[in-house]
């Protein structure tokens, strides 16, 4: 009987080694799938910051491009493309680096904010519908963005606030144009100081102190203005008598 508890005994710590084998196994799988989801999010969390500042480069492209409209022509421009080599200007003038790749999806495609197909570009928009991580403490380049569903609700466009489904930003009930975007003002030429009247002048003013006299000019001035010495009278005549 002996031999047979012996002989049971390797077997039940075998069996108690498998199922602690199997448990840690179980919690390393759990904290290996909970550091992967920690690093998928926080690759999310970067690839929407970047998405941020790609959509910040744009508004300030369409910023640019609406500044330096000439008259007569428009504000916005027809593709991404004019950004690129604005096609208003004879000599090339860029208002953007490059088509930037999307961070969220890896294509250069883009979503264009229009009023209507084929009209110009007011914003431009990420295709993907996934959830936003980031909901709320947004700069202030990024007007009604927080509380968004998804990814393709922010809008960047020129002036930093979404337009409606009409095409009109928000906050203005007018579609973009030129005079939303005025070139920046002249500088004014510098006005001339009023001139002062002669008598005011004088006063203000004062003469200059007079130059030390000649000594040798004195003396012959004093001579020029003395008067004439008179000549004594010849004495009388003595008459003698006769």
């Amino acid at each position: 009987m002996n031999g047979n508890l012996k002989g049971r005994a390797p077997r039940a710590e075998a069996g108690f080694t498998y199922i602690g084998l199997i448990v840690f196994v179980t919690i390393i799988g759990m904290v290996g799938a909970a550091t992967l989801k920690v690093g998928a999010l926080l690759q999310r969390a970067e690839a929407e910051n970047e998405l941020l500042a790609i959509g910040a480069e744009f508004s300030a492209a369409l910023a640019s491009y609406a500044q330096a409209t000439p008259p007569g022509q428009p504000a916005q421009p027809l593709s991404l493309e004019a950004l690129l080599r604005d096609p208003r200007f004879p000599s090339p003038r860029r208002h953007l680096r490059r088509i930037f790749v999307d961070p969220i999806t890896g294509s250069a495609e883009w979503g264009l904010v229009q009023a209507a197909p084929g009209t110009p570009i007011l914003g431009v928009y990420s295709l993907s519908q996934a959830k936003p991580l980031k909901v709320a403490n947004f700069d202030t380049r990024f007007v009604n963005f927080e509380h968004k569903q998804h990814l393709s609700d922010w809008k960047f466009t020129a002036n930093g606030q979404g337009p409606s489904a009409n095409g009109a930003v928000q906050g203005q009930g007018a579609p973009v144009d030129a005079t939303m975007f005025p070139p920046p003002p002249e500088p004014a030429a510098p006005v001339a100081a009023p001139v002062a009247e002669q008598g005011v002048l004088r006063e203000l003013v004062p003469p200059p102190p007079p130059e030390p006299a000649d000594p040798q000019e004195e003396e012959e001035k004093e001579e020029e203005e003395a008067p004439p010495e008179t000549a004594e009278p010849p004495p009388a005549p003595v008459r003698r008598g006769g």
